[in-house]
């Protein structure tokens, strides 16, 4: 068993957010990093939109982050590197706590300066498929004045959380309401959902 899963698992335990601070190693995280930035220099990159395919609307007054869709057809060698340290923690998260978890999907996130995404929930109203969500960062060198925090409602209180390399954010989707803070910096990340039928 990975460490990092447990860390994972029982800080959300605690505090309903999960958070791993070496879930990617720097090796990975640099190797992704470098497939996000050739894949925005080819102009590969999409508008992130907002809603599902069956209700998908653009606002840049709510979100304005460019995305890519990740898919093992890719046959991406590090992409398929960190499907299977999902794939080991679908398998762990299951057989520990019985989630069901059967699927998932993530894309690489891309915020440059100036963008933000307002707060919002991760689950949509008309599909309820998202169970957990998951945010992988890829940022080296992040300080504060760098901005893009992701910022967590809950009880009435905010939890920021720096967008740091290597570190994961794990939490139920239907549950907390969160947003990212504006950037001062470029910000990268893998961004998805671990999903039951």
């Amino acid at each position: 068993m990975d460490d990092s899963f447990e860390d994972l698992i029982a800080s959300y335990i605690e505090n309903k957010i999960g958070i791993s601070e070496r879930f990617i190693s720097d090796e990975l995280s640099n190797n992704l990093k470098q497939n996000l930035i050739d894949l925005n220099a080819a102009s590969l990159l999409l508008t992130a939109g907002i809603g599902n395919s069956e209700k998908l609307s653009f606002d840049g007054k709510i979100r304005n982050d460019a995305i890519y869709w990740l898919d093992k057809k890719h046959n991406n060698v590090f992409e398929n590197e960190f499907f299977d340290k999902i794939d080991a923690f679908v398998l762990y998260l299951n057989e520990s706590c019985f989630t069901g978890i059967t699927g998932y999907e993530f894309h690489y996130s891309l915020y440059e300066k100036g963008d933000f995404y307002l707060k919002h929930l991760d689950q949509f109203k008309n599909n309820s498929s998202r169970k957990y969500s998951m945010i992988s960062y890829l940022n080296s060198n992040w300080k504060e004045s760098d901005g893009g925090e992701l910022m967590i409602h809950q009880n009435n209180s905010e939890q920021k959380i720096s967008p740091i390399q290597g570190k994961t954010v794990f939490f139920k989707s239907n549950e907390l309401v969160h947003e990212v803070l504006v950037t001062q910096n470029t910000r990268m990340s893998i961004t998805g959902w671990l999903k039951s039928d």
